[in-house]
């Protein structure tokens, strides 16, 4: 069951919905999807077809529930397992949500079946729930509780990556980017998506996550990352590039990263966010090296049209995005750098304050 449904299907109806995709859909007899999908890619159902899946997904499940049968009236919990797995992997492979959580169930609630085996049905669920780009939180939680109780290496191993990649759905790219770089070494989750995939998640989140010595040693020079980066077009360079503050290199490459993040149905969803958080990383990273410097120069450094510079740094200092203001005049950019200090002695008195507070009142409880 591990390898339904298979997402790569879920990937090219976003992507590239063609008559490839019409071939696979039917070779899986996948009724419930084809009703799914058809009208969100713009397909006509053929209402012949639909019927003939149908049909033999209903003569398919048929077979599974008398196998099933059987196994109870004359076989052990094993094989009785293995049947239930057997119904929950059909129902997955059609794309049948609502089935695959019923088999799922069914397997998770049953008597004396195995932590692991339970971890694998709630898996099965998340997967299906995936597929369809949703995210069940209970499920998710109930999963991770299970696997803290009980779970195997492989199976905790590749629950951090569903875990990610919820995240991600849920545009939680902090939680996503330290799921992701933990998982670089120990992936073996392909029912999800392939490694190459898998790299350039962890790269792009951790881009906008770690600091500037953590990018060194955990992307640029991470061992695991420099096996697969250099196979992603742009990626390395787009890394490289922020790292030696050569910016305008890294808005190229970012620009020619954009169809790729478009393209990918986990991160399409959040396309303009990840591109206006990378360039407000490359601004604050310049910035931070001066207290003044011109429009002028910067634009130079960016390679952008000094309007164009000053429309988005006015926009993103507005929005509160950047410490700086915008000297119309001369046309210069200077830093406003909060007072870490200042902030730190400040959020210390607040929670001095706050402690004080609560001690009075507990030593009035007392006192009563």
């Amino acid at each position: 069951m591990a390898t339904e449904p298979a997402m790569g299907i879920a990937q090219r109806a976003f992507s590239a919905p063609d008559e490839g995709l019409l071939e696979e859909i039917k070779a899986k007899k996948m009724a419930p999807y084809y009703e799914y999908i058809a009208p969100k890619v713009g397909w006509t159902i053929d209402g012949s077809l639909l019927a003939a899946m149908k049909d033999a997904n209903g003569a398919e499940l048929a077979f599974l529930q008398a196998a099933k049968e059987e196994a109870e009236k004359n076989l052990g919990d094993m094989e009785v397992l293995d049947a239930l797995f057997a119904i929950a992997a059909f129902h997955a492979r059609i794309g049948d949500k609502a089935g695959t959580f019923e088999a799922c169930d069914a397997i998770a609630l049953k008597p004396k079946v195995s932590t692991g085996k339970k971890i694998d049905a709630l898996m099965g669920k998340l997967r299906i729930a995936l597929f369809y780009l949703e995210v069940d939180k209970d499920v998710l939680a109930e999963t991770k509780k299970l696997a803290d109780s009980g779970g195997d290496w492989d199976r905790n191993n590749r629950l951090g990556v569903y875990e990610a990649i919820v995240a991600i759905v849920n545009r939680d790219f902090k939680a996503a980017a330290k799921l992701l770089l933990s998982g670089v070494a120990t992936f073996t989750c392909t029912e999800l998506c392939d490694y190459s995939d898998f790299v350039f998640y962890a790269v792009l989140t951790n881009l906008l996550s770690l600091s500037r010595p953590e990018l060194k040693k955990k992307v640029v020079e991470g061992p695991e990352i420099l096996q697969i980066i250099k196979q992603i077009p742009h990626l390395r360079e787009l890394v490289v590039s922020l790292y030696d503050c050569e910016y305008a290199r890294f808005f190229s490459n970012l620009l020619a990263l954009e169809d790729r993040i478009k393209q990918d149905r986990y991160l399409a969803p959040h396309f303009r966010y990840l591109i206006r958080e990378m360039r407000v990383l490359a601004y604050t990273q310049f910035l931070d090296a001066y207290k003044t410097v011109t429009l002028k120069a910067m634009a130079a450094v960016f390679g952008v049209s000094i309007p164009f510079l000053d429309q988005e740094l006015a926009h993103f200092i507005s929005c509160g995005r950047l410490n700086a203001k915008i000297d119309k005049v001369d046309l210069v950019v200077e830093t406003n750098r909060p007072d870490s200090k200042s902030a730190h002695y400040q959020t210390i008195i607040k929670q001095g304050d706050l402690l004080l507070n609560q001690i009075q009142k507990l030593a009035r409880k007392v006192s009563i």
